[in-house]
């Protein structure tokens, strides 16, 4: 199994995209605006969409994707994501109002979208892949998501403050290879950080000590212009000088 990383940014600008993964070529991990660099053909292959939570930077693609594929699949695509989520995308997205319901065109019964209701620990399996709910504490309900290839597992944290539910779930993995964690904001931030629950340098080295196996640690959502500041008091940190920032475009095999 390949993993793309189609943006990993707490922001645009430049070469910058927002978050989202493709597994091989017909799944994706959030759509964030790095959705857009890929071609018509690979956009047409995509037929699941898990998502973490509802912050834009992370459904932006969704809309712009379903108009651009309908009428060239033979199938919907399906979203997975919590309740809360699906709720947003049907009353603050696909509500007419800021972009058609998909899940009604062309008709109820033969949509362009489907909504898949997922709770924490629901796994799926699709095409030798095996896909798996995480817990997240974020400021709206979210989820990260393990990908497990059998081989091996890649964990995405998505956006979140950690917490001991998700390394109580995580240390149980036991093939376990990449950990991909999010870092938005620099040690001068912390009061920010911790007030919209995502980790600073000194929060990722406290969460990072309950992690017990021997994963590659990668280093997502940073912010621009404050990406090199941070990535510097990490690396600076004893307890976290082994984690990189994670890459656009960086591929992982599994």
């Amino acid at each position: 199994m390949q993993i793309k990383i189609l943006g990993c940014s707490g922001g645009i600008g430049g070469s910058m995209r927002t978050t989202s993964l493709l597994l091989d070529d017909d799944v994706l991990i959030d759509a964030g605006t790095g959705v857009g660099d890929l071609s018509l053909e690979e956009l047409i292959k995509i037929d699941h969409i898990f998502v973490t939570h509802s912050h834009l930077d992370h459904i932006a693609s969704i809309p712009l994707m379903l108009d651009t594929v309908m009428g060239l699949r033979i199938k919907p695509v399906t979203v997975h994501a919590s309740v809360h989520v699906i709720d947003v995308l049907k009353q603050h997205i696909f509500n007419w109002l800021v972009w058609p319901n998909f899940n009604l065109i062309p008709d109820p019964v033969n949509p362009f979208l489907i909504y898949d209701e997922i709770a924490l620990g629901d796994s799926f399996n699709i095409n030798q892949k095996t896909i798996t709910a995480l817990p997240a504490n974020h400021v709206v309900p979210a989820m990260g998501y393990q990908v497990d290839s059998g081989a091996g597992s890649l964990v995405f944290t998505g956006d979140t403050a950690g917490g001991k539910d998700f390394w109580s779930v995580v240390n149980k993995i036991k093939n376990l290879k990449y950990l991909i964690i999010e870092t938005a904001f620099s040690n001068a931030e912390t009061e920010l950080a911790k007030l919209s629950k995502h980790l600073c340098p000194a929060t990722l080295a406290s969460e990072l000590e309950h992690l017990t196996s021997q994963a590659e640690i990668f280093i997502t959502h940073l912010k621009p212009g404050e990406d090199a500041k941070v990535m510097q008091e990490i690396v600076e940190n004893p307890k976290t000088k082994h984690c990189v920032a994670l890459q656009h475009q960086q591929i992982f095999n599994l």
